[in-house]
């Protein structure tokens, strides 16, 4: 751990609901992660685009000028309008940039920014290479005049939650899986949260959903929408695998309490039905949501449950434009609007 830290110097990680000044994302390239599928995601991608700069910047990494054309090409295509859209060639092995991508934070009484670039290994070593990944927050931070911090140890955006008043919730099933800090102890990796994100409370469920390759990312599971409100998906079915898993994170949010001694407000979203392609079941979640500055963008998989979840959401976020675009192509590559984001907060 560094001598200075984000904490001690008075940085903090902002809720997703901040103001953004933009969205940063990885132009998606590897066939490997979408096998067969890789054309059919542009156009969806495109529309997440689409909604999400109505309201702010969205800035791209890209490898080159050629892909930035084929980008470009693809936005116009979609009417995206293209003045509110930023190019970087910073060359990606992925494109999943919650998880790859700088974590900004914001100084609590100074108007400026930092970054932490946390080390990356492909979600414990499951996809290498992944050394283009590893070094972007820093490529960013250059680019952007940013000072960086270094913890040294591997963490993953879509880990993590907060809710922009001190109180920050991940999973044991990943943050305490031996393919990520094995040297660490829970109570290492609980410091690290603190100084590093400037948190003063962090809460644990146990459990992430079947077939998620990151061995269970809260953004899949449970989700703050407020300071006081979490999201948390449950499933119907008794006999579905998921069923007893996310029961089990239920009862364990049910007894949390947050700094101010409250409990948390609980709202349940439904799992799709499950979502199987070529004997494979998918890590398909509406917790996959993106908050943007002016809409939030829910991932819907042509599935009977796609209105119920949308429903709800819709009532969650009177102030912005509730979203739903179709990731049923997109889940293929395992992941979807979260995954493929992350936010750069405004000053």
């Amino acid at each position: 751990m560094e001598q200075t830290t984000p904490q001690q110097q008075g940085y903090f990680f902002p809720a997703e609901w901040h103001p953004h000044r933009a969205t940063w994302l990885s132009w998606p390239h590897k066939e490997a992660s979408w096998p067969g599928k890789i054309d059919a995601i542009y156009s969806p991608y495109a529309q997440f685009i689409k909604a999400v700069s109505a309201g702010e910047r969205v800035c791209i990494n890209v490898a080159d000028g050629k892909m930035e054309q084929f980008a470009a090409e693809i936005l116009q295509q979609a009417s995206v309008d293209l003045s509110m859209i930023d190019f970087f060639h910073h060359p990606t092995n992925d494109a999943w940039c919650r998880d790859h991508g700088p974590a900004f934070l914001l100084h609590r009484t100074e108007q400026k920014k930092a970054i932490v670039d946390w080390n990356y290994n492909a979600w414990g070593n499951k996809y290498p290479p992944y050394d283009l990944d590893d070094i972007i927050p820093t490529r960013i931070a250059e680019k952007l005049g940013l000072p960086v911090f270094y913890p040294g140890i591997v963490m993953e955006g879509g880990s993590v939650d907060f809710n922009d008043a001190g109180t920050l919730i991940t999973s044991a099933a990943c943050l305490l899986n031996k393919n990520r800090n094995p040297q660490l102890s829970k109570t290492d990796i609980e410091k690290y949260l603190h100084e590093y994100y400037g948190v003063e409370q962090i809460l644990w469920v146990d459990e992430g959903i079947v077939g998620d390759d990151t061995d269970g990312h809260i953004d899949d599971t449970v989700r703050f929408i407020n300071t006081d409100t979490v999201v948390t998906v449950v499933e119907e079915n008794k006999n579905d695998e998921n069923y007893a898993l996310l029961q089990h994170n239920l009862k364990q949010l049910q007894q949390m309490r947050l700094l101010n001694g409250k409990q948390l407000n609980i709202v349940e979203l439904p799992m799709p039905l499950p979502v199987i392609y070529e004997s494979q079941r998918l890590p398909a979640s509406y917790a996959n949501f993106y908050i943007a500055n002016k809409a939030v963008i829910v991932p819907t998989y042509r599935n009977k449950n796609d209105e119920k979840a949308f429903d709800i959401l819709s009532q969650l976020f009177p102030d912005r434009a509730v979203i739903g675009i179709d990731s049923a192509d997109v889940i293929w590559g395992l992941g979807s609007w979260h995954c493929l984001s992350q936010q750069e907060p405004t000053n």
